[in-house]
Order: C-alpha cells, then structure tokens, then sequence
C-alpha cells in the first residue's frame, strides 16, 4: 500500500499546470493526501474515476483545507476533532479564523489503522498563532491520535508546518525562535514523538538532510535552502509492515514536495 502526502498550496494550481495528473500518472498512489488544497468540492476539475474524493474544505474561500483521494474504501471517515476535544479547549477565533473551520483534519478508518491528514496551523511570521499551537492545536491533536490508538494503530501525515531538529532545515542557526523552528513548535513534534509515534523518514534516514518546503525567495528550491516540515508518523506497532519512507523532492508544482510511506498489509 502505497501512501502519499502532499501540501499542493492550492488545488486548482496543481491541477492547471497538470503537475498533479503527472504524479498521479507516473506513481499511481493507493492514497493520496492533500493539504492547503484552498477550493471546495466542484471548485476544481478533477477526474481520477479510480479514486474515492474525500473532502474537507475551509469555511473561508481560498484557504486551507485538506483532501483525500483514495483506491480503498473507509469504513468510517470524519472531519475536525471530535466533540470531547472541541469542548475540552477554548477555540475561540483569532484575526484569521477559527481554527476549527478551516478544514485542517480528516480522519479515515481502514481495517488495519486510522489514517489522519493534517494541515497544521502556521506559527505566522509575527509568532501571533504560537500560542494556539502550543495551548490548543499540539495537545488536542496528539490527544485525538492516542485516543484513536486506544482503538487500532495509526498513520498521520501532512504539513507540520515546523522542523523537529537543526537536521530538519538548512539554516538552524538563522531560524531559532522564527515560525517553524521555535522551541514551543519544536516540542509539540518531540511530545508526539515521545508517545510512540515514529517519525518514517528519520527511521530510515537517522541523520540524511533532506527537505520537503522551500521559500519561494533567493531561488531556495535551486539552492536546495529549505525545511522538513511535511511527515509520516506511525504507531509502533506498524513498524514491521513500514517498507519505505520517502521524499520525493523530484517533484514539482508545489513550494512543498510530495512524501510516501509504503506498508505491507
């Protein structure tokens, strides 16, 4: 089973400039996972007849939002939190929205795991959703995993919207305490981490730089000046079926690239 997670910064931008048909073409993903697809359903053409469309798209138009295109039916398939989490933090609206409509979770249930994508909120420049990362987004979020690992083991992917360690971004030194590498943002991914959620591509690759998101300024991508903010956690108990983790920096259309897992089931 072969899983992709890809944040296109837009779907209809992807679909326009047909990077998405050609990925579709050339890898033939069993499950792809979309993140910033910024449309609503019949907002973009999309034509992949062998895949189930999964939606979870931004009240405000424009913005965010993820999508699931998938080969295998779900047995049970939900979007956001669930009520006990919603009503267990005080997700009040900031100057951007609510953080709860802006379509950044679904939730898939196979028969071997849960399978969760992500769109992670951004810290933004001025550190002004920080604090919802560290207060809100982080502890809810690795609460809704462990309570769905209660259940079966789980897979998340998506955009972390943040690098765990100095190996994870070019310029360590340059960014401390910037949006992406602050110490707050760093150990929400270190908490999930430490319950027993194994990052894929560091359990392949222990020390390999690699990047998944490069600035679209000075010609980053060119330069190869970028960041690992875009993961595949698992729970433990897939480790004997993970095959392969990879980031497939080969691939265009997006400031971010695509990354995979492959499990044998």
């Amino acid at each position: 089973m072969k899983i992709y997670s890809w944040n296109v910064n837009g779907l209809r931008s992807v679909i326009k400039k047909g990077s998405l048909d050609e990925f579709i073409s050339s890898n033939q993903p069993d499950i792809l996972c979309l993140q910033e697809t910024k449309a609503k359903p019949g907002q973009a053409e999309i034509d992949y007849p062998e895949y189930l469309e999964l939606w979870n798209s931004a009240e405000r138009p424009g913005y965010s939002g993820t999508a699931v295109f998938t080969k295998f039916q779900p047995t049970t398939v939900f979007n956001g939190f669930g009520g006990e989490l919603q009503n267990a933090y005080d997700w009040d609206s900031d100057r951007y929205g609510g953080p709860l409509n802006e379509g950044r979770i679904q939730t898939l249930e196979f028969e071997p795991f849960f399978l969760v994508n992500v769109y992670t909120p951004n810290s933004k420049n001025d550190l002004s959703r920080l604090k919802l990362r560290e207060n809100l987004w982080d502890p809810a979020f690795l609460r809704h995993l462990k309570m769905l690992e209660t259940t079966k083991p789980v897979v998340v992917c998506g955009d972390f919207n943040a690098a765990h360690t100095p190996l994870d971004l070019a310029r360590p030194e340059d960014n401390e305490k910037h949006a992406g590498f602050t110490e707050e943002e760093r150990q929400g991914i270190k908490n999930l981490t430490g319950a027993g959620f194994v990052d894929t591509f560091r359990y392949f690759n222990p020390t390999l730089q690699r990047y998944t998101w490069w600035s679209h300024w000075s010609h980053c991508r060119e330069r190869n000046i970028g960041w690992r903010i875009d993961y595949f956690f698992i729970s433990e108990s897939l480790l004997s079926h993970l095959k392969s983790a990879e980031i497939h920096d080969h691939i265009f259309g997006s400031d971010h690239c695509p990354v995979s897992i492959e499990l044998d089931f």
